[in-house]
């Protein structure tokens, strides 16, 4: 059997998958629209005024740092795996590598303020 035809029988089961629960969930889900339920809601609060806002860039900062620190544990947990194995030399000098630059990051942060709260 070719391999397109393996991609495409799995794409054609996940469209087929996707199709069927959205069919259920318009069949079985309740249907009680009202007023309050087709208001937009945003973290709880209620809309005022314009949907514009101006926000401070500290936060964008701190999701960029976020995001940075949780790539980095997705990377550590794959290699604590292999550096048991018989490629542990050559992985502990990689995950130097990829931690020293994590760490000259931070360290970069924190040299600019960007990790103070107050």
């Amino acid at each position: 059997m070719s391999p397109y035809v393996v991609v495409a029988a799995v794409v054609a089961v996940g469209l087929l998958l996707f199709v069927a629960a959205m069919g259920a969930r318009a069949l079985l889900a309740p249907k009680a629209p009202t007023r309050a339920k087709l208001t937009t809601y945003e973290s709880g609060v209620d809309p005022v005024g314009q949907g514009w806002a101006q926000s401070q860039i500290r936060y964008f900062v701190y999701a960029f740092l976020y995001v940075i620190f949780a790539v980095d544990a997705v990377y550590l947990f794959p290699w604590a795996l292999v550096a048991r194995s018989r490629l542990a030399g050559a992985s502990l000098v990689e995950i130097a590598v990829f931690v020293g630059v994590i760490l000259i990051g931070l360290v970069h942060a924190g040299r600019r303020g960007l990790l103070r709260w107050f």
